[in-house]
């Protein structure tokens, strides 16, 4: 029996909180625009490129298990939402998936996502495109799984981005998962799911009230907590279903 999404879950009593995690994510875009990144880094067994600009999975946990925990439809359709360098949606292409989108808002991340896919050798099951979320999907394209590895941290409603990297760490007023979730189910096939990952950095009553405002139930299928610094940080695969959508709450 899979556990209901618990807030306190996600949030650690270590964890900052309010203004403090608004001031961790400032410095998590720091870390990724200023400091010095691997031009190619390791990961689940591959190489990988890493062009300037894009989210880096060295600096965290989450896509390496994110990765590991999705349950990639063999033979069937894959969306990623935010696929940054491209290590989830080539994964999920060399599973076994035939058809493999990936989006992201950053079009550096959508080079350095078509530069994964060539070095690993599924372009030929890959569409990547440069998106909103589902702006630049056709009209009706459905998928057997959809996934984002979200940008968690509330940003206030007068916060302006300026770097494409903050698009990969803040969410202004939670308004990107307020559309994930109210347009996400839309985008499946019949036996479809939709897939978040989310993290202790987040807001966990703002996404609930989302939900709630969606007729989401978002029921926790994977959790582990790894240490980022001196902040324990919990890391949870949360699935997304119609409350009256019965066929994917088991």
């Amino acid at each position: 029996m899979p556990s209901r999404y618990v807030p306190s879950l996600l949030a650690p009593a270590a964890a900052p909180g309010g203004d403090a995690l608004f001031d961790v994510g400032l410095q998590l875009v720091e870390r990724h625009d200023g400091g010095r990144k691997p031009q190619e880094f390791e990961m689940l067994g591959l190489r990988w490129d890493l062009i300037p600009q894009v989210f880096a999975p060295v600096h965290t946990d989450s896509t390496q298990l994110f990765t590991q925990w999705l349950p990639f439809p063999v033979g069937g359709s894959f969306l990623e939402v935010g696929c940054g360098a491209g290590v989830t949606a080539v994964m999920a292409a060399l599973a076994g998936c035939s058809r493999v989108t990936a989006v992201d808002i950053n079009p550096e991340a959508v080079r350095n996502t078509e530069l994964n896919a060539a070095r690993h050798g599924v372009t030929d099951r890959m569409n990547v495109l440069h998106s909103d979320l589902y702006d630049a999907l056709a009209p009706g394209e459905q998928f057997d799984v959809v996934f984002w590895n979200s940008n968690v941290i509330c940003a206030p409603e007068e916060f302006v981005y300026t770097r494409p990297m903050q698009h990969a760490i803040f969410d202004r007023g939670y308004a990107t998962h307020h559309r994930y979730l109210r347009e996400g189910l839309a985008r499946l096939t019949d036996s479809g799911r939709l897939f978040l990952g989310f993290n202790s950095l987040g807001d966990p009553g703002r996404l609930n009230s989302l939900a709630a405002r969606c007729a989401v139930r978002l029921t926790e299928r994977e959790q582990t907590t790894r240490q980022a610094g001196d902040v324990p940080v919990t890391f949870q695969l949360l699935e997304a279903a119609g409350v009256r959508d019965e066929r994917r709450s088991a």
